[in-house]
């Protein structure tokens, strides 16, 4: 999802899941729509926001504010920020120099392809 630099993230939480492709679970019959359940750190510790995810039938796992320590995502949380350092491994992508929404996503598809790639060819 694309949205302005000063819009909070938690605003566009329902767009940006509304957009999750069919996920297949491997078993017979129709695959599922949304996942089962999503994780997210403090940011995203709104009422609204739990609300819109129980509505889709995704159960939240959401770090609560004053409440939990966001140590306990760093289990499932890694694997983002790992995506998102092989992402900025591409000077193009750390520091948006297009202007249109469309060349900057093909950006990203071009440097998810390479990593994709290096990561096939090189296992280790």
């Amino acid at each position: 999802m694309l949205s302005g630099a000063n819009v909070h993230d938690s605003k566009v939480l329902e767009a940006a899941v509304d957009a999750i492709p069919l996920v297949y679970n491997g078993r017979r019959g129709a695959p599922r729509c949304r996942p089962a359940k999503l994780h997210a750190d403090k940011g995203y510790d709104y009422a609204s926001c739990r609300r819109a995810l129980r509505k889709r039938g995704i159960v939240p796992r959401i770090a609560r504010r004053g409440v939990e320590s966001s140590e306990r995502l760093g289990r499932h949380r890694w694997v983002v920020e790992r995506t998102l350092a092989w992402l900025n491994r591409f000077r193009r992508l750390r520091v948006r120099y297009e202007r249109r929404d469309d060349i900057h996503l093909a950006f990203c598809l071009l440097a998810c392809v390479l990593v994709c790639a290096r990561r096939v060819s090189d296992p280790t």
